[in-house]
């Protein structure tokens, strides 16, 4: 079964609404003509539970064929990509930066894992949120090395949209 977006969860993630988690958004970017059974596995299993609590609070619905015909065509994903080709996005960019300020600096040092956090929540436009992840990308070269900094620099230039700056070194 393929799920959708509702509009209540295209509310959700408008710039500025933040009532749902972390994964609970990062779930929603991804839901739009994904079998549930991915969205499910996603999180080591914890996704199950996520999308029957998105379902029940009327941020997803299933696309059977009797939905498909009353769903408008703009809700339905206009491009299929291929199984590893990478969404293009500033909203998946700064997702993939909550998810390295997690990793890299919420053991080591949860103040500046706060830090960050509360940087990118605050970063409303595109310049705003690629100076944090220019700071996070110096503080990662910090701790863990240039080269683990570029590996980071480059994901996220096949994350960023087209028409944005890639981060420099």
């Amino acid at each position: 079964m393929m799920l959708l977006k509702t509009e209540k969860a295209r509310q959700e993630l408008m710039p500025g609404v933040r009532s749902l988690s972390l994964r609970e958004r990062s779930l929603l970017l991804l839901a739009d003509g994904k079998p549930l059974h991915e969205l499910q596995a996603m999180y080591h299993g914890v996704g199950r539970q996520i999308v029957d609590d998105l379902m029940r609070a009327g941020y997803l619905q299933p696309a059977g064929p009797e939905l498909c015909d009353q769903v408008p065509a703009a809700a339905m994903p206009s491009v299929v990509l291929a199984p590893h080709a990478p969404l293009r996005s500033l909203a998946g960019t700064r997702m993939y930066l909550f998810d390295i300020c997690e990793r890299m600096f919420a053991r080591r040092n949860p103040q500046l894992a706060d830090q960050y956090h509360a940087a990118l929540r605050d970063a409303r436009d595109r310049w705003s949120m690629l100076d944090v992840g220019e700071a996070m990308l110096e503080e990662v070269g910090y701790l863990a090395g240039a080269e683990r900094a570029d590996a980071i620099r480059e994901r996220m230039a096949q994350l960023l949209p087209l028409d944005a700056p890639a981060l420099s070194h």
